[in-house]
């Protein structure tokens, strides 16, 4: 049997993720458009230059849209058993979409649609467990059933300079977005059930980053084969002050650092941090 995953590019992963893998891989992008301009997400996507534009925008038009159902369908192809992973369908209409493709591909029951309930690296780590399971021989439908008790099982915790492109799209509720904007608060949020919601209200950085790292320990049973994933928008020396702080408080060997592509820079903006933990 020959299996393929499909992500959506808020995933921060590009095409070549699984290239040493028999397994197949595909990420389908989502766009954003400054004005009238559009920013495709995928590999060819400068995220410097984006960045740039992004900072120097002073119109009132800004967007993202997700991938159509066509270029699901597309990705549908090379295999015998496919498993597509997107955005929280609660922040994007990504799912949606994807269910619509399923809907219209000529073997439906041989795809499953995962709503990760969440963004960046819990995406990734959704993937990386697909792989373990699909690599140890498991039956589709039993790795159906694994994998959503596994995605049940991540955290996701973020920190943010700015909240300004979530709340213009709406990705915020009111009360959220009031909290994350008050003067002096720079809020530690959470994804709770695909939404985003504030976990403590922390008035620096230093310490916001330190709540972070406590929380961890708070939220999940840590172990040595705890898997941490921080996500980052073009802030390597804040995202490895974090790493520091994990491994000083916890016995962590798979801890790593990715840079985020288009759809989460749009949204966490510059010094964005997205951590995503098991």
């Amino acid at each position: 049997m020959k299996f393929k995953i499909i992500v959506d590019s808020s995933s921060n992963l590009t095409n070549d993720y699984l290239k040493d893998s028999n397994i197949l891989f595909e990420s389908v992008p989502l766009s954003i458009r400054l004005g009238n301009k559009d920013y495709v997400d995928d590999e060819n996507l400068n995220i410097k230059e984006f960045m740039n534009d992004l900072s120097s925008f002073k119109g009132k038009t800004s967007h993202s849209s997700c991938p159509t159902a066509s270029a699901y369908l597309s990705a549908l192809t090379g295999a015998d058993y496919y498993f597509i992973v997107t955005i929280s369908k609660k922040l994007s209409g990504s799912y949606n979409v994807a269910h619509l493709a399923i809907s219209q591909f000529d073997k439906p029951d041989n795809v499953f649609l995962i709503d990760s309930k969440a963004v960046a690296g819990s995406m990734i780590l959704i993937v990386d467990k697909l792989v373990e399971l699909i690599n140890s021989n498991m039956e589709f439908n039993e790795i159906k059933e694994k994998i959503l008790e596994y995605r049940n099982s991540l955290k996701l915790l973020f920190i943010l300079d700015s909240f300004d492109n979530l709340i213009r799209n709406g990705r915020m509720s009111k009360a959220v977005a009031f909290i994350a904007t008050l003067m002096k608060i720079k809020p530690l949020c959470y994804a709770d059930d695909g939404e985003i919601n504030v976990k403590e209200k922390i008035r620096t950085l230093e310490g916001v980053i330190k709540r972070l790292v406590a929380n961890i320990g708070k939220m999940t049973n840590i172990t040595k084969e705890n898997k941490v994933i921080i996500c980052h928008t073009q802030d390597e020396e804040n995202a490895n002050k974090i790493k520091k702080l994990i491994t000083e408080n916890y016995e962590l060997n798979n801890i790593r650092i990715i840079e985020n592509r288009g759809l989460c820079s749009f949204y966490s903006l510059l010094n964005g941090m997205i951590v995503s933990f098991e």
